[in-house]
């Protein structure tokens, strides 16, 4: 695991449960030294766990709480511990197993969410990809990555997604640059379906997608794709990683980004005359 997270909702996180450990030894009148010594470890794993710039691990936790006489506390520190570990999840991690059990996740999440806000600069969103232009996708991200190929059952897992937009309650507010439309992420066979789909689902009810035009004048610059979920969580998706912002200061800068870009879109017939444009230039 990395020392510091590109996500200060992370490294804050990390920060907080050094502090409670923090707590823990000053509860116990116990020196950085003394702690260290009853671990049975450097004084300097302890200056670095209590300064957040370490991860501690589930056995180092149990130690820490028996030095200090609060094994009660270790269970809950622990839970604390896997949880801010969870924000920061590098993608060779998540898919050390194949990507079908990250795509099931993915399900469960959205299946609790009620509004989500998305930003795409470079691919559709997963629930709204066709069969075809997710293999296409997966085939390239597993090459990438050199992780286990279970394609065909992360793509099914992908797919299944999309009946939240059938489904009451659920509610998808999507916004796109135009260079999405236009990327040959797969075959233009593939592609012209996964565009002709886009066209589908826009009078969904559960729907509203906008399009940025390459002609749009930036307020926003381009940004990496971000999820907001029922503005409790966003999750942005990096090359390498997997970062979910908790943060409230964090959450409100991805709430301002998102007002801005919504404002350059195009929607209803500008937005279709986008994608049919995109299709034609596939002929």
């Amino acid at each position: 695991m990395t020392t510091a997270s590109p996500s200060s909702s992370a490294q804050a996180a990390r920060e907080a449960l050094a502090v409670r450990l923090q707590h823990l030894r000053k509860d116990a009148g116990l020196t950085g030294k003394e702690l260290s010594a009853r671990c049975g470890w450097h004084p300097a794993k302890t200056t670095r766990i209590q300064k957040g710039a370490a991860a501690p691990s589930d056995a180092d936790i149990r130690t820490w709480c028996a030095a200090c006489g609060a094994d009660d506390q270790a269970d809950d520190l622990i839970a604390t511990a896997r949880a801010v570990d969870s924000m920061y999840m590098e993608w060779r991690r998540l898919h050390r197993n194949g990507m079908r059990q990250v795509q099931e996740d993915w399900l469960a999440l959205h299946e609790q969410t009620r509004h989500c806000r998305v930003y795409l600069s470079n691919v559709p969103p997963g629930f709204l990809q066709t069969p075809a232009f997710a293999t296409a996708l997966m085939q390239q991200i597993t090459r990438f990555q050199g992780t286990p190929d279970d394609v065909a059952e992360a793509v099914a897992a992908r797919v299944a997604r999309s009946r939240f937009l059938y489904e009451g309650g659920h509610r998808y507010v999507v916004l796109m640059e135009e260079s999405v439309l236009r990327y040959r992420t797969a075959d233009p066979e593939a592609m012209r379906g996964q565009l002709r789909h886009l066209l589908a689902v826009m009078p969904l009810a559960s729907v509203s997608l906008g399009i940025i035009p390459f002609t749009a004048q930036r307020t926003v610059w381009p940004l990496e794709a971000f999820y907001v979920h029922d503005d409790t969580m966003a999750v942005v998706e990096t090359l390498t990683a997997e970062i979910k912002v908790t943060q409230p200061r964090e959450l409100a800068d991805y709430a301002k980004a998102f007002a801005g870009l919504a404002e350059m879109a195009v929607y209803g017939d500008a937005a279709r005359a986008l994608i049919r444009a995109a299709i034609d230039a596939l002929e």
